[in-house]
């Protein structure tokens, strides 16, 4: 499908910085609604400093950067949308806000093809309730940050979608070296938070009941099956490993696996104190002599390679 000439994305926030700097980096207009001047200057910042360390990584030269940057607008009203072919909304879990914002696309934006929240917590039918025109264009496309690095996207439809709207995103994405996929239907945490928190859930329990300690199971982590899943599934491995396996392992551990339907006690005891992680110093860790962008480069290192776009070499011709 072709792509849009313009992008829309509605806030300033890091999920809206960060798609900003997607867009634009693979030569898309990316044209930023902001609240005010003290926002846009806030968004602003983000973006450069995202392509300053691109910079650092060599992904590409500072005279790309400054190209890249002519590809993105703000603008305070929603007027200045009226060519966007696809709106990313990106501002507060508040319904209410969120339909301000369709509405106002509704009214301003007759070119729009396709509406997507990257909430994480409202469901597409919810988003889409009372919309009077685009109604039926409105998805969720959830990400995880910082979206111009992390390429997995979930995307989740209303039952009253219209056909082509879903197909029509998968490919923008799909063009900005995203990898979407597509639930069958909505649930709570979609696919990433849902795995990511089960993990945590198991991790939490091994140092509750004395078997390690947050170190020991964060090196299990690093040092054993999780560099795997980075080039193969876990579907992929236990089929590979074998069905009768998997089963025999299955019956030996899921009755003792925890089943926690709470914020685990040792999360509690912890807040309590208030030690409520990197912020206050002290968490599951003790940063409080941490180096904090070394911490910072580990933590972005595995994504650099999602990053070797064709980087535009011109500036937007509407610069």
């Amino acid at each position: 499908m072709q792509q849009p000439k313009t992008v829309a994305i509605i806030g300033t926030g890091m999920i809206a910085s960060s798609m900003a700097v997607l867009c634009a980096g693979h030569g898309l207009r990316a044209c930023v609604l902001s609240r005010g001047e003290a926002s846009t200057a806030r968004c602003l910042e983000t973006i450069r400093a995202a392509f300053r360390q691109m910079e650092a990584q060599s992904l590409l030269t500072r005279a790309q950067s400054e190209i890249c940057e002519t590809y993105i607008r703000f603008t305070s009203s929603y007027a200045d949308l009226a060519d966007a072919e696809i709106a990313f909304e990106c501002i507060v879990e508040d319904i209410d806000k969120k339909h301000e914002v369709y509405r106002a696309l509704e009214q301003n934006c007759p070119a729009l093809r396709a509406i997507c929240s990257v909430s994480s917590s409202i469901v597409p039918n919810v988003l889409a309730q009372g919309m009077e025109k685009y109604g039926d264009r409105i998805i969720v496309t959830h990400p995880f940050n910082p979206a111009h690095m992390v390429p997995y996207f979930e995307l989740c439809a209303a039952d009253a979608t219209a056909d082509g709207v879903v197909e029509y995103v998968m490919s923008v994405l799909s063009a900005l070296g995203r990898k979407p996929v597509l639930l069958k239907k909505p649930t709570p945490g979609f696919i990433g938070n849902r795995l990511q928190f089960a993990l945590l859930r198991e991790a939490i329990s091994l140092v509750e009941s004395g078997v390690a300690d947050p170190r020991d199971v964060d090196a299990c982590l690093q040092y054993s099956f999780c560099p795997r899943y980075t080039s193969i599934g876990i579907f992929e491995h236990f089929d590979n490993g074998g069905l009768e396996l998997c089963s025999t392992v299955c019956s030996n551990l899921f009755p003792i696996l925890s089943d926690e339907k709470t914020v685990p006690a040792m999360m509690r005891e912890l807040m309590d104190r208030g030690d409520l992680g990197v912020k206050t110093g002290k968490g599951f860790y003790d940063w409080r002599s941490t180096d904090m962008e070394a911490y910072a480069a580990r933590v972005s290192e595995p994504y650099w390679k999602f990053c070797r776009w064709d980087y535009p070499d011109t500036p937007d011709s509407a610069e």
